[in-house]
């Protein structure tokens, strides 16, 4: 089961991100360009294998991918600001909704973690973004709200989010996120299931 989802899926996602259409952005009605890629979290390890030489082949075809993990990048913002050994020493003694609050200034959304994904974002020429990292950032961080404050930054390109979990959609409810398949993560109505997405 495991490897016949993870061939096909790499399969349908190399048809599609490395078409004109997927890349020009084509067919959207003027939506921003964010595409949800839903997988059993269970697969977590095979999906970041198969995101590594989906990466390979594209950059092969000649289309740069710029890869976001939302963890790695947490770190990297933790590091900075110096306290990164600091917390691993006291997660052990301090409770989850203490050290979430913790963790809400310096990896707040909107004045950190966007301006570092804005910043990489300068620095590389790339054709589509991939963000990961979801799961192992939650509850710190949470996908729909990076999505939302993404909005207007990533705008030009492509960007594809591998999410653990699955993307529900239906005319009364619209779209909504459910991490690990259990945790509701709040409607996000603005990106499409690349899963369904035909070239």
């Amino acid at each position: 089961m495991v490897s016949g989802f993870i061939k096909d899926s790499f399969e349908h996602l190399l048809k599609v991100l490395s078409s004109d259409r997927f890349l020009n952005k084509q067919g959207l009605g003027n939506e921003v360009p964010f595409f949800i890629f839903p997988f059993p979290p269970e697969f977590s390890n095979k999906v970041s294998k198969m995101g590594k030489q989906l990466m390979g082949k594209l950059k092969n075809m000649g289309i740069d991918v710029l890869k976001i993990n939302l963890y790695d990048l947490s770190v990297e913002l933790l590091e900075k600001r110096g306290i990164w050994q600091k917390l691993i020493e006291i997660e052990k003694d301090t409770t989850k909704e203490k050290f979430k609050e913790i963790l809400q200034g310096p990896l707040d959304i909107e004045n950190h973690l966007i301006p570092a994904i804005a910043e990489k974002m300068k620095r590389q020429d790339f054709d589509l973004m991939f963000i990961t990292g979801v799961g192992e950032v939650f509850p710190y961080i949470r996908s729909h709200t990076v999505l939302n404050n993404l909005q207007s930054t990533a705008d030009e390109k492509p960007t594809v989010m591998f999410f653990p979990g699955e993307f529900i959609h239906s005319p009364e409810k619209g779209a909504s996120l459910e991490l690990f398949g259990r945790l509701h993560d709040d409607n996000y109505y603005r990106a499409f299931n690349i899963a369904e997405y035909k070239v």
